[in-house]
């Protein structure tokens, strides 16, 4: 996995199964619908997408929606992913379609793994977030079902004004609920996420710090998404307390020692994952994106190889290349471990070369040019 060359091949794979959902989430990218779209991706265009993945080097493969649930093949379609030597997890929304015998289904077809999203502490404020009265109970039955069939739990939870005071709570929560990985993801104002929603650079500075710490001490693995600029703040850490003071800035030192390893391979990549950098998302539709968050579509895979719109697509390759980032962060240091989230570059300025519109810290040469 550490000689994957990101130019050539993802490390992560979304597929956006449906835009189907029950819920009415405040924050949806998709802005999910009730009902499934009648041009989604059949059966066998996903097996001939998955196929196609698997040529890419058999990169991991996640399974999202709206609710992947609401396709009544998302098992089918599984099953020959993970036949097809594919590791295969999924992210369904927590509803009443979550039954134990579902549950039962992914444990025997071999899905890895199953994230739930939790965004509270409490009930009132998951199902605020979520739009929909009972989800907080219905994850938490979710939960259970999957600690009896004993497999690995992922929780997601969206930082936003709506949390950012309790989530020290949330920490707590999530270590009483035995889980193997918390994904911590900042909210990137798209679908119907909103601007006003985010929490504020020097907010996300702290959340950074505070989970750095954190990380030390839970059973836990901490993963973030959508903020790139977490890496700088774990390996500014690392490079303080290095006895060796070295200056060298790699993105191994970003990694957790001794947590990543373990989890079922579905670890973290050896190297920066960012939107287009390591990282596709395929549409519903068969549209390619460079991330579910980055909304500027660079082909179809109904008429284009994913391989090729991956490799040769102008917006993947300028996204890849950190030396084209505009601002502070085309002259930071980290910018080839970080390089910010291009998705809220995006979102906040409309160029995903932009610098990263939540980070407070100052490269280097910015300070030396000041004094």
């Amino acid at each position: 996995m550490n000689s994957r060359d990101f130019h050539e091949n993802p490390f992560i794979v979304i597929w956006e199964l449906t835009r189907a959902c029950e819920l009415h989430c405040l924050h949806c990218r998709a802005e999910a619908q009730y009902h499934r779209h009648p041009l989604e991706l059949d059966f066998e265009e996903g097996k001939q997408l998955i196929d196609s993945i698997c040529e890419m080097d058999h990169p991991m493969l996640v399974f999202t929606g709206g609710d992947p649930l609401m396709r009544p093949d998302v098992y089918d379609i599984a099953s020959y992913a993970i036949q097809k030597g594919l590791r295969v997890s999924m992210t369904p929304s927590a509803t009443p379609n979550v039954t134990k015998e579902e549950i039962q289904k992914a444990k025997d077809i071999g899905l890895a793994r199953w994230a739930f999203s939790l965004d509270g502490p409490t009930a009132a404020i998951h199902d605020h977030f979520r739009g929909t009265t009972g989800s907080f109970d219905l994850t938490m039955n979710a939960i259970d079902h999957l600690h009896d069939l004993e497999l690995p739990l992922q929780i997601n939870t969206v930082v936003s004004r709506y949390n950012y005071n309790v989530l020290e709570e949330m920490a707590e929560l999530v270590e009483s609920l035995n889980c193997v990985l918390w994904s911590v993801f900042f909210l990137v104002p798209t679908g119907r996420g909103k601007a006003s929603a985010m929490i504020s650079p020097a907010e996300h500075e702290r959340v950074f710090r505070w989970l750095n710490q954190l990380s030390h001490q839970v059973p836990f693995d901490v993963k973030t998404t959508a903020a790139q600029h977490y890496r700088r703040v774990v390996i500014a850490d690392k490079m303080r307390n290095n006895k060796e003071k070295t200056q060298h800035i790699q993105y191994q030192d970003a990694l957790n020692a001794g947590k990543t390893a373990a989890f079922d391979g579905l670890g973290r990549a050896p190297k920066g994952v960012n939107d287009g950098n390591g990282f596709v998302f395929i549409s519903h539709l068969g549209d390619v994106y460079p991330s579910g968050l980055l909304p500027i579509k660079a082909g179809n895979i109904r008429t284009e190889s994913l391989a090729d719109i991956y490799r040769h697509s102008s917006i993947f390759k300028e996204l890849r290349n950190p030396d084209l980032f505009k601002g502070k962060c085309g002259v930071c240091e980290f910018r080839h471990v970080c390089g910010g989230s291009r998705s809220r570059a995006y979102a906040l300025t409309g160029d995903y070369l932009e610098s990263e519109p939540a980070c407070v810290y100052i490269p280097k040469s910015m300070r030396k040019k000041a004094k």
